[in-house]
C-alpha cells in the first residue's frame, strides 16, 4: 500500500497521480493521508519504476474537474479523484459523468464548491482599515470548502489597485494591490487585524439593508436557503435580521418604508397650476 501526501495542494497532487500512472499503481493501492485525518496502519511503499514511456492522455476538461472537485472539503477527497482519473485514463469515460457512481460523486462536490464560491462573493463584507498593515480593506468569512484562494480573485478584478485581506480560521489571502498571496495556516498577525475588527458595526450598509428590507416579502425559510445561517454572524446585516424578522411578526413593521424614514416630516412639492 502506498500512503501518499499532498498536503491538500491539486498541484502536488496531480504530480504524484501522474508518476502513479506511469507506474500503473491502481487506486485500491495509494492511500493520501490527510492532514487532519492519519492513517492508523499502512507503511508508504517506494514506487517501483515507471511501466509505460508516457503518461496516459486524458481530456483537460477532466482536469479542471478534478481541480474544482479537489476544493471540497470531505476526508478521503483525493482517492475519489484519482479513482475517476484513473478509469478516465483507461478508457472510461462515463467516470467523468453523472449517471456514473464515481461521476456522480465528483459532480456533487463540484457543485457544491461552486455554490461556496457563490456564498464567498455574496457574504464577504469588508472594513476599512485606513491603512493599518498596509491594507485598506479586511474581512473574515468561513467557507465550508477550500474555496479561498480561487474564488477571492473575483475581488482583484473589481476593486483595483485597492489593498484588501479576506480571513477564515484556516487560511487567508492578501491582495497587494497586484498580487493575490495565499497562506495555510493562516498567519497569526493577520488573524490579530482581522479580529479587531470583525465585529465592528458599518452604520452606512445597516441602514441601507433596513432601508430595503420589505416585511411583505418576509419568508425566514427561503432567506436562509439563500443566506445560510452560518454567514449571518460575520454580516454587517447579520445582527439586524432577527430584530426586523421579530418586528414584522408582531406587526410593528407592515410595510417597506423603513420607520426612520417614515418619521421625517418630509417635503411637499406641488405640482404646477393648470
Amino acid at each position: 500500500m502506498h500512503i501518499l501526501h499532498c498536503n491538500n495542494e491539486f498541484a502536488r497532487w496531480r504530480e504524484q497521480a501522474r508518476q502513479l500512472l506511469l507506474r500503473a499503481v491502481p487506486p485500491h493501492a495509494v492511500i493520501w493521508e490527510d492532514q487532519e485525518h492519519g492513517q492508523l496502519f499502512g507503511n508508504e511503499a517506494p514506487l517501483a519504476e515507471p511501466v509505460v514511456r508516457a503518461a496516459p492522455r486524458v481530456p483537460p476538461s477532466l482536469l479542471k474537474d478534478l481541480e474544482l472537485a479537489a476544493q471540497y472539503r470531505v476526508a478521503g477527497r483525493w482517492g475519489l479523484l484519482y479513482r475517476v482519473l484513473w478509469r478516465v485514463a483507461h478508457g472510461e469515460r462515463a467516470a467523468m459523468l453523472a449517471g456514473d457512481p464515481d461521476g456522480s460523486q465528483l459532480q456533487k462536490r463540484i457543485k457544491a464548491v461552486s455554490r461556496e464560491a457563490h456564498h464567498l462573493h455574496a457574504f464577504v463584507r469588508f472594513h476599512p482599515v485606513m491603512g493599518r498593515g498596509g491594507l485598506d480593506y479586511v474581512a473574515t468569512h468561513e467557507p465550508a470548502h477550500d474555496v479561498l484562494a480561487s474564488a477571492s480573485l473575483h475581488f482583484a478584478e473589481r476593486l483595483g489597485r485597492q489593498r484588501w485581506m479576506i480571513v477564515s480560521s484556516r487560511d487567508a489571502v492578501w491582495y497587494d494591490g497586484q498580487v493575490l498571496h495565499y497562506r495555510q495556516p493562516c498567519p497569526a498577525d493577520w488573524a490579530a487585524l482581522a479580529a479587531s475588527v470583525k465585529d465592528h458595526d458599518d452604520p452606512l450598509w445597516q441602514t441601507y439593508y433596513s432601508s430595503i428590507y420589505n416585511p411583505a416579502r418576509l419568508n425566514p425559510k427561503v432567506m436562509q436557503g439563500h443566506m445560510p445561517l452560518r454567514f449571518w454572524a460575520g454580516l454587517s446585516e447579520g445582527r439586524l435580521i432577527p430584530r426586523l424578522i421579530s418586528r414584522t411578526r408582531a406587526g410593528a413593521q407592515r410595510d417597506g418604508q423603513a420607520e426612520a424614514v417614515s418619521a421625517k416630516a418630509g417635503k411637499v412639492i406641488r405640482s404646477p397650476a393648470r
